[in-house]
């Protein structure tokens, strides 16, 4: 990626104070990079010689001055191989070609000018992004580690949160970054279908963003309608409400995503499809790339294993409390939906049994979500599964 023009720290649409800051090229790769040597471990020293680069170099890697994408392919598939011989996680070691993405895609957001009749050109209008890719720039504009990352490394318990020691864009470009997307949905705003993949993905990116006027945003947009989530079936529509439900539930209000399943997912066979396609994709499974949220709508021959997805969703049950509601309606839609799936992986089903009665005696559970919750619960011990 080719060096970029310096911005000014604090600047906003109304002005600012003017310091300069730099623009990131490699900057999440490059972080990335600094955990994986840390796990090996080496210092920077040691593993450029046993690389067989100056330390400058690895230095300009790790800082993101020098992007690890500039690196010829060859020499690239090479230093991943001898970092996992070294004894770095293959986990982490495999997600420098997603965090490489993510810097791609960062750069082009915060340099992006959303052009009504020309929105199908904005970064996020062309691609379905998984949740690796947005997790990596969230960690970029708000410091949140990503949980691929941290189940793959023993990272600092201060490193956990938004601080310096991350790949965390400067203020003004944090600034710039949601300015940015905020526009992109507004401009998107009345685009009708053609532009509903760049607002969906352009208001969770936004929901990253914890000042106050971020809440005042999504409740304006609330106030116009905008995040209406009574749909019966799929339709990008659906798509854009689910989205939407789930950036406010990371915001603090879950209210709308406990409606958008009681009223768009539940007993419409149709969206119950679509929301396990979404998360197949999301999470990795279905590795199709795709242009658009079609693909949610398709009901034959899933392009993803069962199995695989319910051990995606069962681990991450109890950790992500804002999605409660979405991952309980999900393990218990998908259950219902495949005979059998329970017995295909008996560790899964173990490890599920433990995790819902984790949640079963918390006493936080919203009642559709307990009730489901229990039917799961019954399943699992009818098969022979809990305690």
């Amino acid at each position: 990626m080719a060096a970029q023009s310096p911005t000014r720290r604090g600047t906003t649409p109304t002005g600012g104070q003017p310091s300069l800051e730099r623009e990131p090229e490699g900057a999440i790769a490059g972080y990335l990079f600094k955990v994986i040597r840390e796990q090996i471990p080496r210092t920077q020293e040691e593993l450029a010689e046993e690389l067989g680069v100056d330390k400058s170099t690895l230095q300009g890697w790790e800082s993101g001055r020098r992007p690890l994408s500039s690196t010829r392919a060859g020499n690239l598939v090479a230093m991943r191989r001898k970092l996992i011989l070294l004894g770095a996680p293959p986990g982490l070691v495999d997600m420098l070609s997603t965090a490489m993405d993510a810097d791609l895609l960062l750069g082009e957001i915060l340099r992006a000018e959303p052009i009504r009749g020309r929105l199908r050109e904005h970064p996020l209008a062309g691609w379905v992004l998984t949740r690796d890719t947005t997790h990596m720039i969230g960690w970029a504009v708000s410091g949140v580690l990503p949980g691929v990352v941290a189940a793959h490394s023993a990272i600092p318990a201060a490193r956990r949160g938004p601080v310096s020691s991350s790949p965390l864009l400067e203020p003004g470009l944090r600034e710039r970054f949601f300015h940015r997307v905020r526009t992109a949905s507004d401009v998107a705003g009345t685009a009708g279908a053609e532009a509903a993949l760049l607002r969906r993905q352009a208001w969770y990116l936004a929901s990253y963003d914890r000042q106050w006027d971020a809440a005042n945003w999504f409740d304006a947009l609330r106030r116009k309608g905008a995040l209406t989530a009574n749909l019966d079936g799929w339709s990008p529509r659906w798509a854009e409400a689910r989205s939407v439900a789930a950036s406010l539930a990371r915001q603090g209000d879950a209210s709308l995503l406990r409606d958008f399943i009681n009223r768009s997912i539940a007993d419409h066979d149709q969206a119950e499809a679509a929301n396990l396609n979404y998360w197949a994709h999301w999470l990795g499974l279905d590795r199709r790339p795709q242009t658009d949220d079609c693909f949610m709508a398709e009901r034959d021959r899933p392009a993803w294993d069962a199995s695989a997805l319910l051990r995606e969703l069962a681990v991450r049950l109890d950790r992500a409390v804002e999605y409660t509601d979405l991952y309980v309606h999900s393990i218990w839609a998908l259950i219902l939906s495949r005979r059998n799936l329970l017995d295909s992986d008996p560790y899964v089903a173990q490890e599920l049994a433990g995790r819902v009665g984790v949640l079963l005696d918390d006493g936080t559970l919203s009642s559709e979500s307990r009730r489901k919750l229990e039917s799961v619960y019954y399943g699992l011990r009818t098969s022979g599964y809990g305690v």
